[in-house]
């Protein structure tokens, strides 16, 4: 038993609180999870958490083509 009665031996949600979803990707640009993932989130098993966990470093980059704002504009 932990030594502290707030503690649960679970994976915590990886949401940082900027909770948009990229039109495109269909994932949050705050924790790269899907609609889905964040829906079900707390009724996944750890198992489950763990794999999405596990994949969510490899979803960042397909939000870093921003094409947009000054730098597209200057490209031109």
């Amino acid at each position: 038993m932990s030594d502290d009665p707030w503690r649960r031996d679970e994976i915590a949600s990886p949401c940082i609180n900027i909770c948009v979803i990229h039109p495109e990707e269909r994932i949050c640009t705050g924790c790269f999870r899907t609609l889905d993932e964040i829906a079900g989130w707390s009724a996944m098993a750890a198992e489950t958490r763990a794999e999405i966990i596990a994949a969510l470093p490899d979803r960042a980059p397909r939000l870093q083509k921003r094409r947009g704002g000054r730098a597209g504009r200057l490209s031109r």
